[in-house]
């Protein structure tokens, strides 16, 4: 099915001159730069379902983060539990511009706490590219033509896939990490033609919406996935550096502060210090589970534990077998996991584990939020609402402590006007201000499950939970 719901007026204000020209955008998960923040336009600090409100719609589910550009809002849902949508909304009503669906022969099976619009869409104002993990890529002009769309999968994952695409130049950058096939690839824009595909097949599955980081002129794409950061260059996909020792799965994103430093936080359960998972070798597992005697190991001959827990993980291939390569392989990831946040110098070549790494810092390590820098300070948040605040130079915490707001962390905390805004799953809303010494400003609950990531454009906040997207602003920004 296609949705239009564009009259000629929106055609003419949405046309191909925006009427915001100068406005700022939000092009992709976490802003234009991937984490930097917003600008300095000032932002609402009082907000909630009833306070500051430009304007709150209904929406289909989702978690995909919205983005803006011009004129226009956009994001993905799932309708009617089938349908795979790309949305375009009016940025200063929220009124809808047009609806497309991605067509589908099957949805993929994803976590128990996920969707099947998990990825958030780009855009560089000409191009709207939307990604439905095994449905493939699909690319809109701003009217809602589609222009051209890539099929993929089906992907060995059963959580899905949740990694974003991004903009770089003239080629939509995707990575996608799963139990096999694994790689990194980069699209043009206009064609939808392949320019580059890079194997990442040593990598299982990880979560990371890769980084744009330009270092003596040149940009690299950066991955922090499985055991180690990697570096390639954007024009070629050629892995330039690497950088060892982080978590077996990565679900935050990198983050370039100011000082062009890349800081990287990965966690993963069994990796911080003191409660390390560890278990046996292979032939010993044989001796106490391999009731058959066939040389493998199923689900039930095991007894609870690691490997019983995350079985259809260390089962690479779904065979529903655990061969000894599988087995060790997955033993081998618990064993050289670190859960840590790193800060990385530019300039890398090859490896450059012992030669970049700035400093690290193994405390209150976040798992799916990724850190945001801003003036100086970098800023986490790990699941149960625990903030801390680092000095970029040395690592060194100057405050750690616990939001008003507990649970779980999904959303990326964004910053901007010397304001954080923090989101738990549940929907309560804590905004900080934005220095190392930090304090709670201000409180809110939207009262049901939010997932995706705010966007700060223009002095307004756009802010989806789980049936509604809200704009918020100041009377002045209105």
């Amino acid at each position: 099915m296609t949705r239009l719901i564009l009259s000629a007026a929106a055609m003419v204000g949405f046309g191909f001159a925006w009427s915001l020209s100068a406005a700022e955008n939000w092009p992709q998960f976490r802003g234009a730069h991937g984490g930097r923040t917003a600008s300095e336009r000032a932002l609402p600090t009082e907000i909630g379902p009833d306070r500051n409100v430009a304007w709150k719609i209904e929406l289909p589910p989702g978690h995909s983060s919205p983005v803006v550009f011009g004129d226009a809002v956009y994001l993905t849902g799932v309708r009617d539990d089938k349908q795979l949508v790309t949305i375009a909304l009016d940025r200063r009503t929220g009124k809808t511009l047009w609806e497309r669906e991605a067509p589908h022969a099957k949805l993929e099976e994803i976590h128990s706490v996920g969707s099947h619009a998990q990825s958030t869409p780009c855009t560089d104002g000409e191009h709207v590219v939307s990604f439905f993990g095994s449905c493939g890529l699909f690319c809109y002009d701003v009217t809602g033509k589609l222009l051209w769309q890539l099929p993929m999968g089906p992907f060995n994952n059963g959580f899905g896939a949740g990694i974003s695409p991004i903009l770089v130049d003239d080629h939509v950058i995707l990575c996608q990490d799963h139990d096999t096939d694994s790689f990194l690839m980069a699209v043009d824009k206009r064609t939808g033609k392949i320019a580059w595909r890079t194997d990442r097949s040593e990598f299982p599955r990880n979560y990371c919406t890769p980084a744009v980081w330009e270092v003596d002129g040149k940009k690299q794409i950066v991955v922090a996935a499985t055991l180690r950061v990697v570096g390639y260059d954007a024009a070629t996909g050629k892995e330039l550096w690497t950088v060892r020792g982080i978590a077996r799965t990565v679900c935050a994103s990198p983050v370039v502060g100011d000082d062009n430093q890349l800081y990287v936080a990965s966690w993963s359960a069994g990796g911080d210090a003191g409660e390390l998972i560890r278990f046996d070798p292979f032939e010993k597992a044989l001796v106490a589970f391999d009731k058959n005697g066939d040389g493998l190991l199923i689900e039930d001959e095991l007894e609870k534990g690691p490997v019983k827990q995350r079985f259809t993980q260390a089962d690479r291939d779904k065979s529903g077998t655990l061969t000894r390569e599988e087995y060790e392989f997955f033993r081998m990831l618990f064993d050289k996991s670190r859960n840590n946040v790193i800060a990385i110098k530019p300039g890398a070549v090859g490896e450059a584990t012992s030669s970049h790494i700035a400093w690290e810092h193994e405390k209150l390590v976040p798992f799916c939020a990724s850190p945001v820098y801003y003036g100086g300070t970098l800023f986490t948040v790990k699941d149960g609402g625990i903030v801390s605040s680092l000095d970029t130079t040395t690592g060194k915490p100057i405050k750690q402590g616990r939001l008003p707001a507990s649970n779980d962390y999904f959303a990326s905390p964004v910053a901007g006007d010397g304001k954080l805004y923090f989101l738990n799953d549940e929907g309560k809303l804590t905004v900080l201000s934005a220095e190392g010494n930090w304090s709670v400003l201000a409180e809110a609950e939207f009262d049901e499950p939010t997932y995706a990531t705010p966007a700060l454009v223009d002095g307004r906040i756009y802010l989806r939970t789980q049936s509604r997207l809200y704009c918020f602003a100041t009377d002045a920004a209105k």
